[in-house]
């Protein structure tokens, strides 16, 4: 093939991309979890310390319960663990809690403390914490609080850990899907270059089969049964047609042989012009077994080996010089505009043939009066020559099976012709290498374009410019 399609959309990229991604979402989603049952383990260690704490001191006697207060305030300066006594009126008796949390319940359960607690190290700064109150007997309330900030710290500490985890993870992950989907890919492009020949028409190629038995490997050799089967079919339908047209040629050139001593003998007689009919006829299916059997010859791809260096525009002016006399004498204007060409590697007679078959096509569907363009310029990649005429042109739909052997048109149906001519082009182009596309002329008629080089199936190039003729459409067949 012409190209090869986006690695990153391969199968395996795809795979890789989504395994990544699934990691990441599963060690988010592991961290997540490991970080909310450290902080509930945590938080349950906080409240039961807290608890005890306000068991122990709330159980001291009342006369020295301020003095207890102070005591276990003075054990922790910073401010982790804060104790705090307030009078009925919420006035502070002792410890190093200054204000009474207004949203503590006092139910003697550890609470979060909405608007967090200072801390006396952080210049008053408020942490997050958590704490109980109760009250006491004598309408006092003491209150216990513990900073949490450490759980926070702690839970900073694992997302950091997943953050780093996961890049070191990445890095080799995509070192190692690069260098898994190499070898996949190597072997698709084997296989699509394996496919250009079929492509363009030898069914004897076959795809490359491996020994590792993979899904590839059983693919290939399912496509190459296919190869095999549609091989031998079209062997058969072909060998039939060639057999009859070359079985039949001799039988028919003994009687058109007859036919005509029988003409001559009867020169003058009035059955003379009814032989004359049927000799034609004759002449007619001779002419088709020959272009049957040529193609047939052209299919065969014996005559590669005949290519060399081939100017394209000497061919063209051969054609021209041709086709000129019968353009004139069907009153057709027949233009040509042949521009610098580099020469390609082809075999001359048939290039030669291919375009005139392109040119009398034009020509015989053309009107009288109409107008036959022959145009030819260099694109990016090589020669193209376009053939543009004013005739009926071709229907889009048609412009597939007009290549075919024997398809002849509605437009074609009151011509002669045996129906072969372009599929002698289409069997050349094809021998060659190049594309040969079938259009709309800009205003009416067809324009036939060869590319004298490969072209995708989706590649769209641009018309020959004429420098001396009058402006008359892109290239159509």
């Amino acid at each position: 093939m012409n190209g090869h399609p986006n690695s990153w959309h391969s199968t395996t990229s795809r795979l890789i991309l989504i395994y990544g991604s699934l990691f990441v979402v599963w060690c988010a989603v592991l961290v997540g979890v490991i970080q909310w049952e450290t902080t509930r383990y945590l938080n349950t260690v906080i409240d039961q310390m807290l608890q005890q704490r306000m068991h122990y001191i709330a159980s001291t006697d009342p006369t020295r319960l301020a003095t207890t207060v102070d005591a276990a305030a003075a054990i922790d300066p910073h401010g982790i663990m804060s104790v705090g006594l307030f009078d009925k009126d919420h006035q502070p008796v002792a410890g190093n809690i200054d204000h009474l949390p207004a949203s503590l319940l006092r139910d003697g359960q550890v609470h979060l403390l909405r608007h967090g607690l200072p801390r006396p190290d952080r210049d008053a700064e408020r942490v997050r914490a958590r704490g109980l109150a109760t009250t006491l007997p004598n309408g006092d309330i003491l209150v216990i609080a513990k900073d949490i900030s450490t759980i926070d710290g702690i839970g900073a500490i694992i997302r950091r850990a997943l953050l780093w985890g996961i890049s070191l993870t990445i890095i080799p992950g995509l070192l190692g899907g690069f260098l898994l989907r190499r070898g996949p890919e190597k072997r698709i492009r084997q296989l699509q270059e394996a496919t250009d020949p079929i492509r363009q028409g030898d069914l004897s190629k076959r795809l490359p089969v491996s020994r590792r038995g993979d899904e590839l490997d059983q693919l290939a050799s399912i496509v190459n049964t296919m190869l095999g089967e549609i091989e031998r079919l079209m062997n058969e339908v072909k060998g039939v047609c060639d057999n009859i047209a070359h079985d039949l040629r001799t039988p028919l050139t003994r009687l058109r042989a007859r036919l005509y001593r029988t003409q001559q003998q009867l020169d003058g007689e009035p059955e003379a012009a009814l032989v004359e009919s049927c000799v034609v006829d004759i002449d007619e299916v001779l002419t088709r077994f020959r272009a049957l059997l040529r193609v047939s010859e052209l299919e065969d791809r014996h005559r590669v080996a005949c290519f060399d260096e081939v100017d394209v525009g000497q061919v063209l002016r051969q054609v021209h010089e041709f086709y000129a006399p019968v353009a004139e004498d069907r009153g057709q204007t027949f233009d040509v505009d042949i521009q610098q060409l580099a020469p390609v590697r082809a075999d001359a007679h048939l290039l030669f043939e291919a375009l005139a078959n392109l040119v009398g096509n034009a020509i015989k569907f053309t009107p009288t009066g109409g107008r036959v363009s022959l145009r030819a310029c260099m694109d990016k990649r090589g020669p193209r020559v376009d053939v543009v005429d004013s005739g009926p042109g071709i229907p889009a739909d048609e412009r597939d099976a007009v290549t075919r052997r024997f398809y002849r048109g509605d437009n074609s149906r009151t011509t002669g012709g045996s129906g072969l001519g372009l599929s002698i082009v289409s069997a050349i182009v094809r021998l060659h290498g190049y594309a040969l596309d079938i259009a709309d002329a800009s205003s009416s008629g067809a324009r036939l374009t060869l590319y004298c080089y490969a072209l995708d199936p989706d590649e769209k190039v641009g018309t020959c410019l004429s420098r001396s003729v009058p402006e008359v459409t892109p290239m159509t067949v």
